[in-house]
């Protein structure tokens, strides 16, 4: 294994898209062109399948160093009402665009710190979305939850306006890593709102853990899934720490790149705590994913509905999700758009009745076709193809690409089918970037990617 970590062990995309955000073409892109293919892709699927909201709050009370997403670090919580009117205005923007009333599938709250708005507004948010949109049948509602901050409050908020999944932000419970990644916080807290929320009603509660952190031993991420084990949230992120200094807005460069675990004891600390996963009853789901069978997004893998965006993955697909607030990305099925990252233009932009995108990319047949191949690999472990399509002219090179990977045990190649083995998997954004010809066709001038294992 060891080997193949050094092998393998190269910068790559986590596929939350495809093409990567890196190789959107903007040539092709235009707000008027994404706000087509909104429209088209609403009224095919509004009607049957509804569509999924995220919303991102960008608030933070402190910096935490691990952390790679967009965030406006204040103690000022007179930001909250400003910045949930200009998400009410966006919102509706997009309903304007909209034929009929959108049904709302999933929603999700991200961050940020989503509980750093106080719960009454967050209620009022919500409440605010509602009064131009209907819940749609078996509708899944999650947010992400600060294990310091989150009050029991904001838990009955939340489930009374549908909320039923909540994710809390473990990472380590050692000490020593916890200053290092500025993210101090007990095992009691996590206890605290865990049994809370099971006391509300919350049907699905997950934990992320991550490895790979800085001065994090095995014996660490061992004692810190020893605790989980306590609790058994119904799902777990166990996720590698993705080491970008070199990316804006992170504080990732105070620490060493030496005061990190190596690439081999990173594997061990996966593969142990994967061990661990799997003895308590927890079962993979994709990539870092890992549920126990009661949980929807087991079931859904179980089932083939497994789906993954730039939500992470869900327990169901919709064809539109569209992205709310400051830096968030929707998704037309047929295009990607970003909104701007600055909170004070993106207030500008849709206090002056425009949707505050910066940048996008409208999908190729080509494109469609690598998208599905990469969907199926990263929610199924497997895909298959034919001949149709002139994406496969390039397939003999594909295969070729894929073949040193089958040659290590990584993977098991017919003619039509591809299906990752169990020792494959820890590898799967590799397998992923065999079919990714926009990569191979343009290495990065620059780095951009973390590295896969």
């Amino acid at each position: 294994m060891c080997t193949l970590v050094q092998k393998y062990n190269i910068p790559g995309p986590r596929y939350t898209s495809y093409p990567t955000v890196p190789y959107w073409d903007m040539k092709t892109f235009s707000g008027k062109k994404w706000e087509n293919t909104l429209q088209h892709s609403f009224d095919e699927s509004n009607a049957s399948k509804g569509i999924s909201l995220y919303i991102h709050l960008p608030f933070c009370e402190s910096m935490c160093t691990f952390c790679g997403c967009h965030k406006r670090i204040t103690k000022r919580h007179d930001v909250e009402v400003p910045y949930i009117q200009t998400l009410l205005r966006e919102w509706k923007l997009y309903c304007d665009l909209f034929s009929a009333r959108p049904i709302i599938k999933e929603l999700h709250l991200g961050g940020g710190t989503p509980t750093f708005f106080t719960p009454q507004n967050l209620k009022w948010l919500i409440n605010g979305i509602f009064k131009s949109a209907d819940y749609a049948e078996r509708y899944e509602f999650s947010f992400e939850g600060h294990p310091n901050n989150t009050t029991k409050a904001h838990l009955k908020a939340l489930y009374e306006v549908g909320f039923r999944r909540v994710s809390f932000g473990v990472q380590d419970y050692n000490e020593t890593v916890q200053k290092a990644i500025n993210r101090i916080q007990s095992f009691e807290n996590v206890k605290r709102v865990t049994n809370e929320a099971r006391e509300i009603g919350y049907l699905s509660i997950g934990h992320d853990i991550i490895f790979g952190l800085p001065f994090q031993t095995l014996q660490h991420v061992e004692q810190t899934i020893l605790k989980t084990k306590e609790l058994m949230p119904d799902r777990l992120a166990f996720y590698s720490y993705a080491h970008v200094p070199w990316m804006r807005g992170n504080g990732q460069r105070g620490y060493k790149d030496t005061d990190l675990p190596s690439p081999e004891e990173k594997r061990l600390q996966y593969e142990k705590g994967k061990k661990l996963l799997a003895k308590v009853g927890y079962q993979e789901i994709g990539m870092d994913h890992f549920a126990l069978p009661t949980d929807t997004l087991y079931k859904s893998m179980q089932s083939g509905s497994l789906h993954r965006n730039f939500m992470g993955y869900t327990a169901s697909k919709t064809q539109l999700m569209v992205g709310l607030g400051a830096s968030s990305i929707g998704d037309s099925w047929y295009g990607f758009a970003q909104n701007v990252k600055n909170l004070e233009e993106y207030r500008h932009l849709v206090e002056n009745g425009v949707l505050p995108i910066y940048r996008g990319h409208l999908l190729s047949e080509e494109d469609r076709i690598i998208r599905k191949h990469v969907l199926n690999l990263m929610c199924r472990f497997e895909t298959s193809w034919n001949e149709e399509g002139s994406y496969f002219a390039e397939l003999p090179a594909v295969l070729e690409r894929l073949q040193e990977i089958a040659s290590d045990g990584l993977a098991e190649i017919t003619h039509s089918r591809l299906r990752v083995t169990k020792k494959g998997r820890p590898f799967i954004r590799n397998i992923c970037m065999a079919f990714d010809l926009r990569l191979q066709r343009r290495a990065p001038e620059t780095k951009l990617f973390s590295m896969t294992i």
